[in-house]
């Protein structure tokens, strides 16, 4: 009867937004990425005869915080098979990018005919969720075929916590059939546990974003970076990464309005959506400025072009570039991005206010004076060029963050140590069919 029910509430939502995926699809040329394999819940494994760990992580930010996770179970499990699914067009890409050893495909929609058939092709002996994919079809069919499930690098915000409290008697029977919740903090897991979690399963074990972050910018992707971008010494850049609408025009306002100050100063755009390329390419052109892609092929450009990274999977390693960055998503209604590798490198970070997705690591962040916000396009401009002229507070503020960062590594481990437990031996059967 609950999937049944479920069923008809998403065939309803699905109905709602067909003539917006019509408009995406025909007249933005845009469809939704695997809306096909997500209907019908087909995944197709390459080694079935291996046993098999599903992780699902939905878009970049939580495949990109897998690639110290996924080499550490490999190599305690070299027969299996890892299938990595995703929701997102983007993080499809990526994942293939950085993880060819992994199968990877289209995580279903939450039809109870597509999460059986994809549950029952791909036989997991574990599935592994990363920070807050609590899907009902999906937990109650991994249930009812005895498949474990475990949650890991939870997180729940105090605005989550109020929504799922709406749900409680739902969300405390899904909570309560995992096999292990990780949680990023000791408030989240309390907050997992009111909500139905088994006490004894959840653990706290840190935010694996800590561990996947550079901290050197002398890494051969960073330096391959600087050289395509024709960076000299002695620039400073400015870098507005995970951009989205309104924040690309704000950077190159900023930009503009501190050029002549400080002639040295370099401007790299990083869109958080491969979609808005085109549209922040002819932003800086229909205002005559010269503009280098990192998707082009270098050639000789007059003046001092504005930098667009329009390549997948190079931020992490751009932000390594910056002197001062500004962390996209947070002056929209977003709720912010990773704000973790600019520290990680020692920039002076920038972000707006609206930050609620990494509430705990910006609290932290302010708290040591490691980090600044600002609430629009003049207290950006402002920001930059006090960073700019007092060096000693840029210098203090990027320490701090790089300390902080160095400070809370470790989760990756403590999280596969877990894992460990709950995942069966190489000794068990397969899951049959």
């Amino acid at each position: 009867m609950a999937a049944l029910l479920l069923n008809l509430i998403y065939g309803s939502l699905l109905l709602f937004a067909a003539p917006w995926l019509c408009y995406r699809r025909w007249v933005q040329r845009k469809p939704v990425a695997g809306l096909r394999e997500k209907l019908v819940g087909r995944i197709e494994r390459r080694f079935p005869e291996q046993r098999c760990l599903w992780i699902h992580a939905v878009s970049v930010g939580e495949v990109l915080q897998l690639q110290g996770l996924i080499p550490a179970l490999q190599a305690g499990h070299p027969t299996a098979e890892l299938l990595l699914t995703v929701t997102t067009g983007t993080g499809y890409d990526v994942a293939r990018a950085k993880f060819p050893q992994c199968t990877v495909a289209y995580f279903p929609l939450d039809f109870s005919w597509s999460v059986r058939r994809a549950l029952r092709s791909v036989r997991p002996d574990l599935i592994v969720l990363v920070e807050l994919e609590l899907w009902p079809n999906f937990l109650l069919a991994a249930r009812l075929l005895g498949i474990p499930v475990a949650l890991i690098n939870a997180r729940m915000s105090p605005r989550s916590f109020r929504g799922y409290q709406r749900l409680r008697p739902l969300v405390s029977r899904l909570l309560g059939g995992l096999s292990l919740v990780g949680a990023q903090t000791p408030e989240y897991g309390e907050r997992l546990i009111a909500l139905g979690g088994s006490p004894d399963r959840v653990r706290v074990t840190g935010n694996i974003k800590f561990d996947r972050v550079e901290l050197r910018r002398d890494n051969p992707r960073t330096l391959e970076l600087a050289k395509a971008f024709g960076l000299k010494p002695g620039e400073r850049v400015f870098i507005a990464g995970s951009t989205q609408e309104t924040e690309e025009e704000l950077a190159v306002e900023t930009w503009l309005g501190l050029r002549f100050q400080f002639p040295e100063l370099r401007l790299i755009l990083v869109p958080r959506h491969k979609e808005r390329f085109e549209d922040v390419a002819r932003l800086v052109t229909d205002r005559g400025l010269p503009l280098f892609r990192r998707s082009q092929p270098a050639a000789t450009i007059s003046g001092q072009p504005v930098l667009l990274l329009d390549t997948l999977g190079e931020l992490g390693a751009c932000w390594g570039l910056a002197d001062v960055a500004f962390v996209g998503g947070s002056l929209t209604q977003r709720g912010g991005q990773n704000m973790l590798e600019p520290a990680a490198y020692g920039a002076a970070v920038l972000f707006g206010p609206n930050t609620w997705n990494f509430k705990d690591i910006v609290a932290e962040l302010l708290a040591r004076d490691a980090a600044e916000v600002v609430r629009d396009g003049a207290e950006l401009t402002a920001a930059v060029r006090r960073l700019l002229s007092e060096p000693d507070l840029a210098t203090g503020r990027a320490r701090r963050a790089r300390e902080f960062v160095e400070m809370q590594q470790g989760a990756t481990q403590r999280t596969v140590e877990l894992l460990e437990a709950v995942w069966p031996g190489e000794s068990a059967p397969r899951r049959a069919a």
